[in-house]
Formats: C-alpha cells, structure tokens, sequence
C-alpha cells in the first residue's frame, strides 16, 4: 500500500490539495476533465455559482460514465453471442463431418 501524499489540483482557477495514494498525474487528468466539463458548463449556461456548476458537472459525467458502462456491458454480451455462435457452429460443422 503507498503512502498518501498531497496533490494539488486546480479547477476553474481554484487550487485544491487532496490526499491520496493514487497516481498524481491520473488525479491530474482527472481535475482536468471536471474543470473542463465546469469551464463548458460555465460558458453554455451563464452560471457563475461554483456549487451549481459543480453540480451541472457531476450529473453531465455521471450520464456519460453512464453511458460507457452501458456500452461496454452491451459489447460484452455481444461478444460473448458471437463466442457462443462460433461455438454451436463448430459443433455443427463437427457433427456434419461426422455422419459423412
């Protein structure tokens, strides 16, 4: 387990140290993509209160977390069809050869 260390981040100017043992470059990216999501939101609404935009941010990252869950769940089971597919028509082709 790695030691907490603080990391300072910046989001719509505004510095924040978290602790953390995560990476310190993702934990960047990370602030990253919230001040951009809050940076757009800010631009496209006119909103200036930090806990609206904040808030705007969360659900509008929440949606596409969301969303890619959903994806890659939905391309899995695609996957695994077509695993299964692959399979039956093995067996099938098997059993054509056999009665040959």
């Amino acid at each position: 387990m790695s030691a907490k260390r603080s990391v300072a981040i910046r989001v719509l100017g505004q510095e924040y140290r978290i602790r953390t043992d995560a990476d310190p470059a993702e934990l960047q990216r990370v602030a990253g993509l919230v001040d951009e999501t809050m940076s757009r939101l800010r631009d496209r609404t006119g909103a200036v209160d930090s806990l609206d935009l904040a808030m705007m941010a969360a659900v509008n990252l929440a949606r596409d977390l969301l969303s890619e869950r959903a994806g890659w769940h939905a391309g899995q089971a695609t996957q695994r069809v077509r695993s299964l597919a692959e399979q039956v028509e093995t067996l099938l082709r098997s059993d054509d050869l056999r009665r040959t």
